[in-house]
């Protein structure tokens, strides 16, 4: 049994390891929304119609965590891009799956994604670098031309959080295939060792968001004052919880 709860008419997944093996076999799309990004849900309205319509969303943010606890005295598990990546490396590699289609945010960060998947796990992959979209209307139909060519049945994509689920949504409704679509944003460079080295012991005591201050405050620290700001949101709004 899953344990679900809505926050915002977003259907969010407690999700425990030992239904990971199912998970990893459905399709559709599949998002690991921030806090700074969840702090936003009420101001940017196509991002929550993207988190709204996703088919798993999952909880990526430790500080949602902890605020449905304090909070609500809701006891749900973090279950982070990150971690996510990691055993759907594994179970691919073990499985053999080949066709995976990589959406990338730059040519150095795409070249350093498939050396590490193609070395380190010996998975053939396809990759396309995204250009600057405009969250407010996201079209490519370049990206859709290809990849109803290639029609993976993996698609990730490595762009930013508040875009990466907006893109997601639009392939989503234009695809006439059905994939799995994962919106985990910079989590493979985690493994790559292109942002951050944050493991599985920094993940799970949800200290990512400190190690990506550190090593980018600039970037990062703005963020992360303005997800206080989904403090408020959790107080205000109901939640309720499902199981299914």
């Amino acid at each position: 049994m899953i344990k679900r709860f809505k926050f915002l008419k977003v259907n969010f997944l407690n999700l425990d390891i030992n239904n990971f093996d199912k998970i990893i076999k459905k399709k559709g799309l599949f998002v690991f929304p921030s806090g700074p990004g969840l702090a936003n849900l009420i101001k940017d309205q196509n991002y929550h119609k993207s988190l709204i319509n996703s088919d798993y969303v999952f909880l990526d943010s430790g500080y949602l965590v902890l605020l449905l606890r304090l909070l609500k005295n809701i006891k749900v598990q973090k279950f982070s891009g990150y971690k996510f990546l990691k055993f759907l490396f594994n179970s691919l590699k073990k499985r053999g799956v080949h066709k995976i289609f990589f959406i990338d945010p730059s040519l150095k960060l795409s070249k350093s994604y498939k050396n590490y998947v193609h070395k380190s796990l010996h998975i053939k992959s396809n990759h396309y670098i995204a250009p600057k979209y405009d969250p407010k209307k996201i079209q490519d139909k370049k990206l859709i031309k290809r990849i109803s060519v290639l029609k993976p049945k993996i698609i990730i994509i490595n762009i930013g959080g508040g875009i990466q689920e907006i893109l997601g949504f639009y392939l989503k409704n234009n695809l006439k295939y059905k994939p799995m679509i994962i919106c985990t944003g910079a989590a493979i460079a985690y493994l790559t060792k292109d942002q951050a080295p944050i493991n599985s012991f920094i993940d799970k005591i949800y200290l990512g968001w400190l190690l990506r201050i550190i090593f980018h405050p600039s970037a990062f620290f703005p963020r992360y004052i303005y997800a206080f700001k989904l403090f408020f949101l959790v107080l205000k709004n109901k939640i309720t919880i499902s199981f299914n």
